[in-house]
């Protein structure tokens, strides 16, 4: 896919691109105003740590069936009935999450820079990421600023495994020894360690300003190699990094 020049910069999906907390309005809609923040966050938990185990146990299941029964688990554990009509309707929702307001200019920047290979890379379904950046409201207008869409449903593991790095590095056309001039951007810290025990560059998005916390791997090789607040920060600090700035 790239060529020679070209700096592939691999955009995470869900809590980078788009706001997994903004799933609280429909939420609301469903289960009241009160509960919906506890509720979005409480999902996302067992969404995440559902693949977290499943790689354990060296098995798969589709993220789209983690989403449904993470929820599932979400409302069972605060006693909440949810009626199979209220969980067609989040789960509908969940392919329209909202971007976070820093993204759309960003992607816009990204059009006016050839230099960049952008692609979006995600622990979703084919359909699920496809569904979102082709027929979400906020990230839709900008679906043609990327290359390519890259889950890893082809390989059946989640991130941060390092076989969905590698099978990243193969769709856009680089080698394991390439995987050093690539970039992974994300707001997940599991995300960026993951990227970078494989060698990738990997890039933290820090909307909330709270500062690498993660002491998972010690030194440099577990901590991002750019810290941003604002995903318009991206390039040129991706520029700064491979000048040696």
């Amino acid at each position: 896919m790239a060529t020679d020049g070209e700096t592939i910069i691999a955009f995470d999906l869900y809590g980078t691109l788009l706001s997994t907390e903004s799933i609280a309005k429909e939420l609301a809609k469903q289960f009241g105003q009160g509960k919906a923040a506890f509720l979005a966050a409480t999902w996302r938990k067992y969404q995440l740590e559902y693949t977290w185990r499943l790689n354990s146990m060296n098995q798969y299941i589709p993220f789209s069936t983690i989403t449904q029964r993470s929820l599932k688990h979400t409302l069972s554990e605060n006693c909440i009935a949810g009626s199979e009509a209220a969980t067609s309707s989040l789960m509908s929702a969940y392919d329209s999450l909202s971007t976070f307001p820093d993204v759309p200019p960003a992607l816009e920047h990204l059009t006016k820079i050839p230099s960049i290979t952008p692609v979006v890379f995600s622990n979703g379904t084919q359909e699920m990421v496809g569904n979102s950046v082709q027929h979400s409201p906020d990230l839709s207008p900008y679906s043609k600023v990327f290359k390519d869409i890259i889950t890893v449903e082809e390989v059946q593991k989640f991130k941060p495994h390092p076989d969905v790095y590698d099978h990243l590095a193969k769709k856009v056309g680089k080698s394991r020894e390439q995987m050093r001039d690539m970039w992974l951007v994300s707001g997940n810290p599991f995300d960026v360690v993951g990227a970078k025990a494989v060698g990738m560059k990997a890039c933290w998005v820090d909307r909330g300003g709270s500062g690498w916390s993660d002491e998972l791997i010690e030194g440099e090789a577990g901590r991002p190699d750019l810290v941003v607040k604002e995903l318009d920060e991206v390039v040129d600090g991706v520029r700064r990094v491979q000048c040696g700035g």
